[in-house]
């Protein structure tokens, strides 16, 4: 897999240079939607998803609410 993700790093360099990859970059750290991506770069969603799957991993997570981890450790939700 990383020879694959470093073939379309480059490819993606060769078509839209290093400030264009730092860009795409910023813009998935940010959470930046997949439609505002594509249109930035003239693409498919299909297109920013493939890069997004091979440029890094996608976290979620679960928070609890703080009025919900006060009221679960016995004390006030205030």
């Amino acid at each position: 897999m990383s020879a694959n993700r470093e073939r379309v790093a480059q490819n993606f360099v060769n078509r839209y240079g290093i400030d264009g990859l730092n860009a795409l970059l910023s813009a998935l750290e940010a959470g930046d939607s997949g439609q505002a991506i594509a249109e930035r770069f003239d693409v498919s969603r299909e297109r920013v998803r493939q890069w997004k799957n091979a440029f890094g991993t996608v976290i979620t997570m679960y928070q609890v609410h703080p009025t919900i981890r006060r009221l679960a450790e016995g004390k006030s939700p205030a």
